[in-house]
């Protein structure tokens, strides 16, 4: 079994910001109305006025009524163009039996480009128009070519959008590629934005052994979004007299923050979460200078690990660029001027050892709750755009218990824990289906997977 550990819980951070010196309070910033993004109604089109009144194909339907002794009578003012379709009915079906040798007669009928349609009086002159049979295969021939390109146009149209969305449609049928089964593993379902905290701790994950190449194998976490792109912000609102543009600071600063302390590779080597601290206001008592404390010298009160994420390089580095990452934001009013972003989210590290080159691969588990405040500098003593921390919440899994040298250190499998025994209950790094609670601080017990 690997061990857990629950550093300092729901540890919370003097908040206290004094009101501004200002004679009177600042109300919320005047904010412009929406501007309407809804196009214009379209107007219908005009007729043009240049489009016959009379199509062809009714010409010759009226010509052909009218030579088989029904339809309506003609019209009195004939036109010249029934005259010139009728004489170019009548040399088609000359050069169509004049190419006939005498066997049975086969129409290859097509239609040619109709001549401009003369303007003035319409004279009409009857006249033998083909048989029935020859005239619709000439005009079937015709209407089928012009309705079946527009027909293929819309299938490929359809079959290049598909393989834009789903490159696999092509790509799996080429002649060399390996689909994830032929690894012998299945592909992941990607997994909509979790919202809210879920129901239930999450199913088995496939079988199979983490490696360099598929290091999330056997885990829940290869259905999880990728590191940043999974941090996704909520709809910003104007609350507690901050407009929505505050808000959504307050929300973009939270993510930011969550980044540079769980995200960075230079961080995760071990590195100084210098983009961290600058987000944090320097004006909140004991924040930079407690995190400054416990960079320069941790100990088991003062252990950067609890709000950041590190592991010694002389010891373990990632396992490639991943890191997969679970939660939500949400936020709410505060008092007056001040906007509270709650952040609740699961990381997932795939390491390896430094310096070795077995493949092994071990997988360490974080999960983070906190409770940001963004207050208007106009109401409060307070930086401009700075983020104070109000409450925090740390669990590290595949941790060993009892060390506070600044990092996390996993367990390999094959080996046990090197430092103090796990005595704590066992527990489900992925069941994110209740909430960080007030457990004992430095409490370790042992995981049922990683």
């Amino acid at each position: 079994m690997y061990p857990y550990r629950l550093d300092h819980v729901s540890r919370a951070l003097p908040f206290r910001p004094a009101r501004a010196d200002r004679g009177g309070v600042a109300g919320p910033s005047e904010e412009s109305g929406p501007v309407s993004t809804v196009p214009p109604s379209e107007q219908p089109d005009e007729p043009s006025g240049d489009q016959p009144a009379i199509s062809d194909e009714q010409w010759e339907a009226f010509l052909r009524e009218s030579v088989e002794g029904g339809g309506a009578p003609p019209p009195k003012e004939p036109s010249a163009r029934a005259r010139m379709v009728a004489r170019r009915l009548r040399e088609e079906e000359a050069e169509a039996a004049r190419r006939d040798d005498g066997g049975g007669r086969r129409s290859r009928w097509r239609r040619r480009p109709a001549a401009p349609q003369p303007r003035g009086p319409r004279a009409w002159t009857p006249a033998d128009p083909p048989t029935g049979a020859a005239r619709r295969t000439a005009d079937g021939r015709g209407r089928g070519r012009r309705g079946l390109w527009p027909v293929l146009g819309v299938v490929l149209a359809v079959a290049v959008a598909l393989v834009a969305v789903r490159p696999a449609l092509l790509l799996d049928r080429l002649p060399g590629h390996r689909t994830a089964a032929d690894d012998g593993h299945a592909a992941p379902s990607p997994l909509p934005a979790e919202t809210a905290l879920p129901s239930s701790a999450p199913g088995a994950a496939g079988p199979g052994t983490p490696t360099l190449a598929h290091p999330f194998r056997g885990s829940p976490a290869q259905d999880w979004a990728d590191g940043a792109d999974a941090i996704e912000l909520p709809r910003a609102e104007a609350v507690a007299g901050l407009g929505e543009d505050d808000v959504a600071l307050a929300l973009r600063r939270t993510k930011e923050f969550l980044i540079a302390t769980n995200l960075d590779p230079a961080v995760l080597r071990g590195g100084q979460p210098a983009k961290a601290m600058a987000l944090l206001d320097p004006r909140q008592p004991g924040t930079l200078s407690g995190l400054r404390r416990s960079l320069s010298a941790p100990d088991r009160a003062h252990d950067p690990v609890d709000l950041v994420t590190r592991f010694d390089p002389a010891e373990v580095r990632p396992a490639g660029d991943t890191v997969k990452v679970r939660g939500h934001l949400s936020f709410s009013a505060g008092r007056a001027g001040q906007v509270k972003v709650r952040a609740d989210y699961t990381f997932v590290y795939p390491l390896v050892r430094a310096g070795a080159d077995d493949g092994t691969v071990a997988r360490t588990v974080v999960r983070r709750a906190l409770t940001m405040n963004l207050v208007d500098p106009a109401r409060w003593k307070a930086t401009p755009g700075k983020l104070s921390i109000e409450r925090y919440s740390a669990y590290t899994y595949n941790n060993e218990c009892g060390v506070h040298d600044g990092y996390a250190h996993p367990v390999f499998p094959g080996a046990g824990p090197t430092a103090s025994p796990a005595t704590g209950p066992t527990v489900d790094p992925y069941d994110r289906s209740r909430a960080l609670g007030d457990r004992k601080p430095d409490e370790c017990g042992e995981v049922t997977r990683t």
